[in-house]
């Protein structure tokens, strides 16, 4: 039997079957979860993208619409996610000339029974993933690396913030 001090898997019923989690008798609360990854390139693309002069168009405004529709659409991609009506979603840039690189910040937000922490990970995931596609003309050996949650409030386990944040 395992030490009350661990934390259980919660997906998972009696016999180890995968589960989506009951979220039915939680009360709803304002959560926010803030995810950030960073994608660098070569300092052509990078240029390009700073200029707006990539051929394929404006690539930051593209990245910023497909994190969020990303992020509407977790209980698409990720089979135990349950769908949520979130109530913001919001993707910044962070260009980084010492090192050609692009830092991508989402932030998204519920008045919910559930968490935020996925669609903000995945928003993250899919701006990084849709600045790949746009600029792989250019330069094929970019690096999508450091997708992580950097903090989140609200619900029964309240706030977390990285310590390296």
């Amino acid at each position: 039997m395992a030490d009350q001090s661990e934390k259980c898997f919660t997906h998972f019923d009696g016999d180890g079957n995968a589960v989506m989690v009951d979220v039915g008798g939680k009360v709803e609360s304002e959560r926010v979860a803030h995810a950030a990854g960073t994608i660098t390139m070569s300092p052509e693309a990078f240029q390009k993208v700073k200029a707006g002069k990539m051929s394929k168009g404006d690539v930051l405004g593209i990245a910023r619409i497909a994190g969020i529709l990303a992020a509407k659409k977790v209980d698409d991609l990720i089979p135990l996610a349950h769908p949520l009506l979130i109530t913001k979603v919001n993707i910044d840039f962070c260009l980084q000339d010492e090192d050609n690189s692009i830092e991508i910040l989402a932030t998204v937000g519920i008045c919910g029974k559930t968490g935020v922490e996925m669609e903000a990970l995945t928003a993250v995931s899919v701006a990084a993933l849709t600045i790949y596609d746009m600029c792989k003309a250019v330069d094929k050996s970019m690096v999508i690396s450091d997708i992580r949650l950097l903090k989140k409030t609200g619900g029964k386990s309240g706030t977390y913030i990285r310590k390296d944040v």
